[in-house]
């Protein structure tokens, strides 16, 4: 697996890339963000520290979502909760707070990876509602013919909601399928990414709470197979 660290801290660097590499992946560096938008169409996962000294690292991760949907890991030491939401708010598909062991690093690397296919949100063809066309196959989304950027994890629960046909999709369900596990970061990161839905989609009725359940869409959707 092909890994970009974005890092310039050079001792964190020297420390974490053989690490990694003896743990089987294969890693680029870059000490700023320089560069970084020219090479995430090189690899499959970025780890992304936010202290960088040409570009605030949350600016960096939006201008990365935007031009490719590869998995973005945060390893930043800012650890309070109102910067890991941030991070994710800005399209991390997963953030990890320094010091940490490697092995999880590690293991959330290849999470991130495995669920990078568009597949995992288990549906084909295409769903349409009030305005709003979902292609699964093609891992898109438009908003009255205008393309809308989801995240993987976005696309990824948006894509069970609607999967559900208008029946309540529990919260149990996506994060096993999204996220593995439904630990109480996870839970608040499901509703983070809903959030996110609803203002990017323009539609903020079109996905409702079932309070203590989970979420299902204002009505049954246009399907086509």
């Amino acid at each position: 697996m092909r890994v970009l660290l974005v890092e310039d801290d050079d001792r964190v660097a020297d420390a974490l890339m053989p690490a990694l590499v003896r743990r089987g992946l294969a890693v680029r560096r870059l000490a700023s963000g320089a560069g970084v938008l020219d090479t995430v169409g090189e690899v499959d996962v970025v780890l992304l520290d936010l202290g960088l000294p040409d570009v605030d690292g949350v600016v960096l991760c939006r201008q990365i979502r935007a031009a490719s949907d590869v998995a973005v890991i945060v390893v930043s030491a800012r650890g309070e909760v109102d910067d890991r939401i941030l991070g994710l708010r800005a399209g991390a598909d997963d953030y990890l707070v320094k010091p940490y062991d490697v092995d999880e690093l590690v293991a959330r690397v290849h999470a991130v990876r495995r669920r990078k296919a568009p597949a995992a949100v288990g549906a084909t063809g295409t769903a349409e509602l009030d305005g709003v066309h979902i292609d699964f196959d093609r891992h898109e989304v438009t908003v009255d013919g205008a393309a809308v950027a989801l995240s993987r994890k976005e696309f990824q629960v948006f894509g069970l909601i609607v999967a559900a046909d208008g029946a309540v999709c529990s919260r149990e369900h996506i994060l096993e399928e999204v996220w593995g596990r439904a630990g109480a970061a996870e839970n608040r990161t499901l509703d983070v990414h809903v959030a996110n839905l609803r203002t990017k989609l323009g539609r903020p009725a079109l996905i409702e709470t079932v309070r203590g359940v989970g979420y299902r869409l204002a009505r049954k959707p246009d399907r086509a197979e």
